[in-house]
């Protein structure tokens, strides 16, 4: 198997980790795969970094059914981003949707989250 192809599928496995461990506020997944130097864009306009982020994670979580369609991953090198739209319920039935951008770095032949952005629509 080609080096781009097992990125992929490495990649497609991580974002899908990384859509399932916001839905479960699994710090313990996010503290694995996210960088020391990641940081996130939320959709309500603050700039969190990691720790910021992880104890985000770790409040209990009011949307279910999360779901991440239309994801693109593109490679450059060590560097690879992914672009999805998500789609969830909200706590009072309702629907909600967004995107986010996700920015992957390799480091130490293993790749981890650097950067997120998220919005709302």
């Amino acid at each position: 198997m080609s080096t781009v192809s097992t990125d992929l599928d490495a990649l497609h496995g991580l974002n899908h980790d990384y859509i399932t461990s916001v839905q479960k506020g699994d710090v313990r997944r996010f503290d694995e795969i996210l960088a020391a130097e990641f940081h996130c864009s939320n959709p309500d306009g603050s700039l969190i970094n990691r720790e910021g982020f992880l104890a985000q994670t770790a409040r209990p979580v009011t949307i279910s059914n999360l779901q991440a369609h239309d994801v693109l991953i593109r490679l450059f090198g060590d560097v690879a981003i992914i672009h999805a739209r998500t789609t969830y319920t909200l706590q009072d039935g309702g629907h909600g949707a967004g995107r986010y951008t996700d920015v992957w770095a390799r480091q130490n032949d293993s790749w981890r989250c650097v950067s997120a952005h998220v919005t709302r629509l």
